[in-house]
Formats: C-alpha cells, sequence, structure tokens
C-alpha cells in the first residue's frame, strides 16, 4: 500500500511541472502574435500614409501605377494640393513644373573648354595653329566661314503628358533642336553679319527655327528665350583684332568727316542766311529807290511835257553844277545862235599857279 502510494504522488510531481511549462510557452508566444499583429498593422498604416504627397502652386503631378498614368488627358493632371496614391512600388508620382523657367543649353559649335574655363575665359590655354576637329565644335556661315556659336534656350512645359510620356527624354529632343537651329540658321548668315552687324536677327533667326522645330514634333513646351552668343574661332583673334581695330580707325574718321561736314554745312547755312538777308536789304533799298526815281519822273513829266525846251536846258545846268562841283576850271559854251560847232582850244601843260605868300599877300 505504501509503495503504490508513493508511485502515484511521484507521477503527479511528474506531470505538475510538464503543465506549467507549455502553460508558461502559450502565454508567451500569445504576446509575441499579439506584438507581430500590432507590428503589422502599424506597418500597414505607415505603408498607406507614406502614400500622402502635396503638389506645389506651380506644379502639375501624374500618378504612375505599374508605370502607366492613373486617368487620360487632363484627369492625369493633379492639381495644387494634397493627393494619395499607393505608395512605391505600386505607384510613382512625377512632378512636372508647369510656370518654371526650364533650360537647356547647346555647345555643339563653341570650342572645347572645361566649366571653369567657360566662366572665366582667362584661364584657357593658348589657341593652337587651327582648330582641333575632334574637340572644337564650329558652324559654317553663308559665305563658307568658321565660327564657334552656342545658346541657352529658356522653355516651359505647356503638356505634360507629351513632355514626360511621347519621348523617353524631352530634355535631349530640345537639345537636339536647338543644335539643328544653331547650324541652320549660321549656314543662312555671313560671318560679318553673324558676328556683328546683325546679331540680333542671328539670335531670333535661331529662336524661330528651334520654335518651329518643337511645334512640329510636339514636345508639349513653350519657348520663353533663346540668347545665342557666338565669336570667332580662337586661332584667328589677331586678324579678327586687326579688323576690329581697322573698323575702330573707320568709325572715328567717319566721325570726324561728319563733324567737319556739319560745320562746314551750318557755316555755310549761317553765311547763306547772311547773304539772303543781305540781298533782301538791298532789294528792298533798290526797290524803295526804283519807286522814289519813278515818283520823282512822273513829278517831273508834267513840267517837261510844258516847256521840254527849258526843262532840258535846267536839268542840263544842273547836271553841269553837280559835275563840275570840284572843277578848278569852268568854261561854259552855249550853243552858237547859228548852230554850227564852237572850236574850243585849250592849253592843257600850262604853269600852275605860284603859291601865296605872306609878301604877297601884303
Amino acid at each position: 500500500m505504501n509503495g503504490d502510494q508513493d508511485k502515484r504522488e511521484h507521477g503527479l510531481a511528474a506531470v505538475a511541472p510538464e503543465d506549467a511549462g507549455s502553460q508558461a510557452l502559450a502565454e508567451a508566444l500569445r504576446s509575441s502574435f499579439g506584438l507581430i499583429k500590432l507590428v503589422m498593422v502599424l506597418l500597414v498604416i505607415a505603408f498607406f500614409v507614406r502614400g500622402f504627397f502635396t503638389v506645389g502652386p506651380q506644379e502639375r503631378a501624374i500618378i504612375l501605377r505599374f508605370g502607366r498614368p492613373v486617368g487620360e488627358g487632363e484627369k492625369a493632371l493633379l492639381g495644387p494640393g494634397l493627393h494619395w496614391s499607393f505608395p512605391y512600388p505600386i505607384d510613382e508620382v512625377n512632378h512636372v513644373p508647369i510656370t518654371e523657367i526650364q533650360r537647356v543649353e547647346s555647345t555643339t559649335g563653341w570650342y572645347a573648354a572645361t566649366p571653369q574655363e567657360l566662366v572665366d575665359p582667362r584661364l584657357l590655354p593658348p589657341a593652337g595653329p587651327s582648330l582641333r576637329p575632334g574637340a572644337d565644335g564650329y558652324v559654317l556661315t553663308a559665305d563658307q566661314n568658321i565660327v564657334h556659336t552656342s545658346a541657352t534656350l529658356s522653355y516651359r512645359i505647356n503638356d505634360p503628358i507629351r513632355f514626360l510620356f511621347d519621348y523617353v527624354s524631352a530634355t535631349n529632343v530640345i537639345r537636339d533642336a536647338l543644335d539643328n537651329a544653331l547650324i541652320y540658321s549660321a549656314a543662312r548668315f555671313k560671318v560679318d553679319d553673324l558676328l556683328r552687324s546683325d546679331r540680333a536677327g542671328f539670335q531670333e533667326a535661331v529662336r524661330k527655327r528651334v520654335t518651329e522645330l518643337l511645334d512640329a514634333q510636339q514636345v508639349g513646351v513653350v519657348v520663353d528665350q533663346c540668347n545665342v552668343q557666338s565669336t570667332w574661332p580662337r586661332y584667328l583673334d589677331g586678324a579678327f583684332n586687326s579688323v576690329l581695330q581697322a573698323e575702330l580707325t573707320r568709325s572715328k574718321v567717319l566721325e570726324q568727316a561728319h563733324s567737319d561736314e556739319n560745320q562746314v554745312l551750318s557755316q555755310a547755312s549761317a553765311e547763306a542766311i547772311s547773304l539772303t538777308n543781305a540781298a533782301v536789304s538791298v532789294r528792298a533799298r533798290l526797290i524803295k529807290d526804283a519807286q522814289s526815281d519813278a515818283q520823282r519822273f512822273n513829278d517831273l513829266l508834267p513840267k517837261y511835257r510844258e516847256n521840254p525846251g527849258l526843262f532840258v536846258q535846267q536839268r542840263l545846268t544842273e547836271a553841269i553844277s553837280q559835275v563840275l562841283t570840284n572843277a578848278q576850271d569852268k568854261f561854259y559854251l552855249p550853243d552858237r545862235a547859228d548852230g554850227k560847232a564852237r572850236e574850243l582850244r585849250l592849253l592843257l601843260n600850262r604853269e600852275p599857279l605860284a603859291p601865296k605868300t605872306e609878301s604877297s599877300a601884303k
């Protein structure tokens, strides 16, 4: 009896520890599963919270779900504000700046230079004897000359759908169009016009050409501005500087010539005005004298008609008195009564009168 009782007590003692361990393990597993569930819930919440994004006032956004846009046409564009999409990798959000000015640069026609050398040309190494065809870019002008030219194009995106999805890289398409416009326009300008006399015309031609190409390809952008920079090959600096110096000298000579021209014209104009005024004055005086003489003759005409002979004799006497006012000797020979001519003999070499002295005066 005692032996059976000891066996039962020993069996109960062995079973009790095993039930307590299982219970502790079960409780630990339940706690772990609860924590895992909480973490999974938090992860799901975080996953969906990550889907919120904001579109700026100068932007538009497009949601790509597995690489395809959500919506069609204008409906695919999301305006400013808060939006939600599935996080990556399900959805991908592309932000497109609508009003922001984008820029692309073309250096296909420019000589080889580092960014630092482009900013500060003084860092450029000395020019070689010729172009480096493998490194230096250039364009040909209409008169078969070589020049370097580059351009910076400013544009805005007006059709994000075409800009993002019609081309693998719309920026490269715009740069290619700008390269084409530089080469095409340079071939229609002479070197002097392109570099000096018609730089604005060349820049406008480049802008017009690149606009036509982008519109034809429907890239979805609007050209805002196009700045073009052009120069001659560096190894020709001496020749072009001589030409510029000659043009400066020519300009100075022409300016001096124009100054002299203006001075001569001004002086001639003043002299012409002076002569004209003098002529007008003389003309007025002559007219006045003529009118005065005419009036005097008209006043004398009735007297002449009354007695022509007496009138003539009076006028003759007046004329002779005026003519002989300062004459030393005066001889007056009236006409002979018989009408025949009188003979007049004058001694021209007579001795001059002796001057009066004080003794003779007494």
